[in-house]
């Protein structure tokens, strides 16, 4: 449909925008403390950071953090950044507001801490469009959400991550009048949360294997 003469036409949401949360590097991955030095853990969170945006290129990404570390890293690899509002929900909120400003239909909101995730892991949660339709990942434990994708035109939806949040972010959905489709992809599901999970991947000293990278010793 042709807009009224003296007016631009709104152009059409295109799309998927993909928002990248990364608190700190230095300090970061703190439930991993036990296990691997301060340095270890900057250098892992850098590695899983840089494979979570390679399996997001071709779409718009957004890294939100005020961490100065996490700002250089994202300035040198030409990703857009916006400050971290202080919590993993208004960092959500604001990558989607972001999201939605790019002309972007749906905003997938994807955790930098997963070692498995790779170019075609991002198809389930894209292709919905601007459907009114959440797309959520659960956890390895079926507990946490290290991937969710919204339409960003969903008023009224709002993030509730913390333990519980797959469950909490599918009645979220619901509430706001989305449809729910649970992705139950094991590489995305496998997050880095706790030791356990390190040992699960089968991941010893250095990183995963990123460009690079020292690279981490699959045992």
């Amino acid at each position: 449909m042709r807009a009224p003469s003296g007016e631009s036409p709104t152009p059409a949401p295109r799309g998927a925008g993909v928002v990248v949360p990364v608190r700190a590097f230095t300090d970061g991955m703190a439930r991993l403390a036990e296990v691997l030095s301060p340095s270890e853990r900057a250098e892992l969170g850098r590695d899983l950071a840089a494979r979570v945006v390679e399996a997001a290129a071709g779409h718009p990404v957004v890294v939100v953090s005020s961490a100065p570390e996490v700002r250089a890293w994202a300035a040198e690899r030409s990703l857009a950044c916006i400050d971290d509002p202080g919590s993993l929900d208004g960092a959500a909120t604001a990558g989607v507001a972001w999201c939605a400003a790019q002309g972007c239909a749906r905003a997938v909101v994807l955790h930098a801490d997963l070692p498995r995730v790779r170019a075609g892991s991002l198809a389930a949660l894209t292709r919905d469009a601007g459907a009114p339709v959440a797309a959520i990942v659960p956890c390895r434990r079926g507990d946490g959400t290290p991937a969710i994708s919204i339409p960003v035109r969903a008023t009224g939806f709002v993030f509730a991550y913390g333990p519980g949040s797959y469950r909490r972010h599918a009645a979220a959905a619901r509430a706001a009048g989305l449809g729910v489709r649970a992705v139950r992809d094991p590489d995305l599901a496998a997050d880095l949360d706790l030791p356990e999970d390190l040992a699960a991947e089968g991941l010893a000293g250095g990183a995963v294997g990123t460009p690079g990278s020292r690279g981490w010793v699959r045992r």
